[in-house]
């Protein structure tokens, strides 16, 4: 990194999943403009195609269809990006949804269409990718979850416990794929401005736990950060800086943060 702040060019095959919007296209974006080859990888390929629009570098990016809830789906992508560009050197683990409920009425079959896309998605396409890695003898996976998979939020239970999941899967690979030079790292935003919230499923019982006050930060302020957490080999980035004491009073303190909950939750 330079004087400026700014990296060099990156020369990488970077797969995003989930790119057609929010955190997913900027990441897309970051990487472009960087230097990277950049497969942007939503559902809906029209989105994908669209965003990839946005992002301006038509030389080196690639909008394709997939469902990351169907395995055969992100092994055709893998294929056709390997045809493509030749290698596949960072895997984006980005595509997600949320689930506003209750966990005494959340309703299961929404339940598990969460955890297919947010959480056993994400684990199939690691499991498409890490041999092609493998291969190559070096690679990354980066993994997105939330600040919510370390503080548990009232009536984003299931979301929550998809993103905690991610973050246990991400830390154990981390350690199991180290010594074939696969690095994974998982990044937790915080309240981040996009879509995400009015394009959550809703359930019976919904209430929004969140200050006022917070506005949030915007998806390239989370690009940004994950670019200097690949650069460094971070285990984990926490996106802002101010959610990192969140996090830790939840663990020294976990009754107070609630106490803090309970009161967001009852002003509804």
């Amino acid at each position: 990194m330079g004087t400026s702040g700014k990296m060099g060019p990156v020369r990488k095959v970077v797969v995003v999943t989930g790119a057609s919007m929010g955190i997913g296209e900027a990441i897309a974006r970051a990487w472009a403009d960087q230097g990277a080859s950049v497969v942007l990888l939503s559902r809906d390929v029209a989105r994908a195609e669209a965003a990839r629009a946005r992002i301006a570098h038509p030389e080196r990016t690639l909008a394709l269809a997939c469902d990351v809830r169907h395995r055969a789906e992100i092994d055709r992508v893998v294929a056709l990006a390997l045809d493509h560009y030749g290698a596949i050197d960072i895997w984006v683990n980005n595509a997600g949804h949320g689930l506003l409920d209750s966990v005494a009425q959340v309703d299961m079959a929404l339940c598990r269409e969460t955890f297919d896309t947010n959480f056993f998605g994400a684990l199939m396409a690691m499991q498409a990718v890490v041999p092609v890695m493998k291969r190559a003898g070096s690679g990354a996976i980066i993994n997105i979850s939330s600040v919510a998979g370390h503080v548990a939020l009232p009536y984003h239970g299931v979301y929550s416990a998809t993103k905690f999941a991610m973050n246990a899967i991400g830390k154990a690979a981390r350690i199991e794929l180290m010594s074939a030079g696969i690095h994974v790292m998982t990044v937790c935003p915080g309240y981040v401005r996009t879509d995400f919230g009015a394009n959550a499923w809703r359930g019976n019982e919904t209430k929004q736990v969140r200050p006022a006050s917070v506005r949030g930060i915007s998806p390239e302020r989370v690009a940004r950060a994950i670019l200097r957490g690949y650069k460094k080999k971070k285990r984990e980035v926490i996106v802002p800086w101010t959610m990192h004491p969140v996090v830790k009073l939840y663990q020294l303190v976990p009754g107070l943060v609630e106490w803090g909950m309970r009161r967001l939750a009852r002003a509804r």
